[in-house]
């Protein structure tokens, strides 16, 4: 994208906020509801045209099914603590990652929001004919 060899290109935030803020590339829209604090100039992709074209790049922390529910409560407390320290989020932030909001950091509602996911993209998944290589 950058040396002009492609045209466009739809990609995880974090990666494309470098180019973007030094120039080199142009950003068009973010592909959520609202405008993005990273980036405050550049448009939702409602506001672009496009409205309900709505993807987002997410990371969670995953173990093993049949992790003790008493380890996994610990390690979500750990990341709960980490990402209320101001330091990290401000970080985690600054390189183009929004953080959920706290009510949103448990193993229930990241099992809804995966769901949720998997609900939305399998129907166009399956109906394009990829398959797993």
């Amino acid at each position: 994208m950058a040396a002009g060899q492609v045209d466009l290109m739809f990609d995880q935030a974090a990666n494309a906020l470098g180019p973007v803020r030094a120039g080199s590339v142009r950003a068009y829209a973010v592909m959520s509801k609202t405008r993005w604090a990273a980036l405050p100039d550049v448009p939702s992709i409602d506001e672009s045209g496009t409205p309900g074209l709505y993807v987002a790049y997410w990371h969670a922390l995953w173990a093993p099914k049949g992790t003790p529910k008493d380890v996994v409560a610990r390690l979500n407390a750990a990341v709960t603590r980490a990402l209320a320290d101001p330091a990290v989020s401000k970080r985690l932030s600054d390189i183009g990652h929004d953080v959920m909001p706290a009510d949103q950091r448990t193993p229930e509602a990241l099992a809804a929001y995966h769901k949720a996911e998997i609900d939305k993209w399998w129907p166009i998944v399956r109906a394009s004919g990829l398959k797993a290589q």
